[in-house]
């Protein structure tokens, strides 16, 4: 992670996919290479989009943490 930037977090809660992942490619165009984003989710489809998203992107998801709020916070790394 480049040392002045902080981490992204995107908080999605409350929206139906495809728009945490549409949130995440914004962030991601938007951090360097090595940069971590978070997305916060509650929608249970994210489970699987945010993966297969940074499969189809070239990106790297590291892994999914639960929240205590009943989200999932879903970590990525930037690799292009």
């Amino acid at each position: 992670m480049s040392e002045s930037a902080s981490p992204v977090v995107i908080d999605a809660r409350g929206k139906a996919c495809p728009i945490p992942v549409i949130e995440l490619a914004k962030a991601v165009a938007g951090v360097e290479v090595g940069d971590e984003v978070a997305v916060l989710s509650d929608d249970p489809a994210s489970r699987v989009d945010v993966p297969v998203w940074c499969r189809m992107q070239r990106q790297r998801f590291l892994r999914q943490e639960p929240e205590p709020d009943g989200g999932v916070r879903y970590i990525v790394r930037k690799l292009v």
